[in-house]
C-alpha cells in the first residue's frame, strides 16, 4: 500500500470519527439538553452527558488538528500555502470549539447552582440564564462559521490536487459555502432554510468512507500550484 492510500485511510477514519462525534453530541447528549426551553433546570440533571460531550467535541478539535498534520507534507506537494492553511485553521478552529466548551461547562455551572437555591434568587438565576444561553449561541454559531474555512480549503486542494475524483470535491465546495451563507444569515437572524446544511452533512459522510476504501490518488504531479 502507498503512503498516500495509507495516509488517506487513516484521515477517512479521522474524519468518520469526527462525523459520528457530532451526531452523538448535538443530537443526544447536548443539543437536547441546552437548546431547550428549560435549560437551566434540566442541564444540571445531565452532567454526565454534557461533561462527555465537551470531552468528545475537545477530542473531535485534536482529530482535526491531527489529520490537517498528516495532510500537510502530501498538500505541500500541490501548494505549500494551502498546505500550512489548512493547518492554520484546523487549529483556530479547534481554538473556538475549545471556546464553545467553556461556555457549555459554564451554563453547567450556573445550572447547577440554580437547582441548589431552589426558587432563591430565581429571577436573577434566570437572568443570568438568559445572557449564558446567549454567549452560547453565539460561541457555537461562530465556531460553525469558523468550521467552514479549513472545510473549504480542504475541498479546494483536494481539487486542484486531484487526490479525490473531482466530483466530490465540488460538491464538496459547494455544501460548504451553503453551510457558510446559513449560518452567517442566521447570525443576523435571517435564517435561509436549515436544508442548507444537508449537503454538507452528506458529503462529509461520503469522503471519509471514499477515503477509507479508495485511500488517496497518487496522480503525476505537473506543476506545483502557488
Amino acid at each position: 500500500m502507498n503512503s498516500n492510500k495509507k495516509a488517506g485511510k487513516i484521515v477517512g477514519l479521522l474524519f468518520l470519527t469526527i462525523f459520528v462525534t457530532g451526531i452523538i453530541v448535538y443530537q443526544f447528549l447536548q443539543g437536547p439538553v441546552l437548546f431547550s426551553d428549560d435549560f437551566l433546570t434540566i442541564t444540571s440533571s445531565n452532567s454526565n452527558e454534557i461533561i462527555i460531550s465537551t470531552l468528545l467535541l475537545f477530542l473531535s478539535g485534536i482529530a482535526s488538528v491531527v489529520i490537517a498534520a498528516i495532510l500537510l507534507p502530501i498538500f505541500k506537494k500541490y501548494s505549500i500555502t494551502l498546505a500550512f492553511l489548512y493547518l492554520a485553521f484546523s487549529i483556530v478552529g479547534f481554538i473556538a470549539i475549545s471556546i464553545d466548551n467553556i461556555s457549555v461547562l459554564s451554563i453547567l455551572e450556573l445550572s447547577q447552582e440554580y437547582t441548589k437555591n431552589g426558587t432563591d434568587n430565581s429571577g436573577i438565576f434566570e437572568t443570568l440564564g438568559n445572557v449564558f444561553y446567549k454567549k452560547h449561541w453565539w460561541t457555537h454559531y461562530l465556531s460553525l462559521l469558523i468550521s467552514c474555512f479549513p472545510v473549504f480549503i480542504l475541498y479546494y486542494t483536494l481539487y486542484v490536487s486531484k487526490l479525490i475524483p473531482k466530483f466530490i470535491s465540488i460538491i464538496g465546495i459547494i455544501a460548504v459555502i451553503l453551510m457558510f451563507v446559513e449560518i452567517l444569515f442566521s447570525i443576523f437572524g435571517n435564517s435561509i432554510s436549515m436544508n442548507m446544511l444537508l449537503p454538507i452533512g452528506l458529503i462529509q459522510l461520503i469522503l471519509p468512507l471514499w477515503l477509507i476504501f479508495k485511500g488517496l490518488n497518487s496522480p503525476t504531479l505537473e506543476t506545483e500550484i502557488k
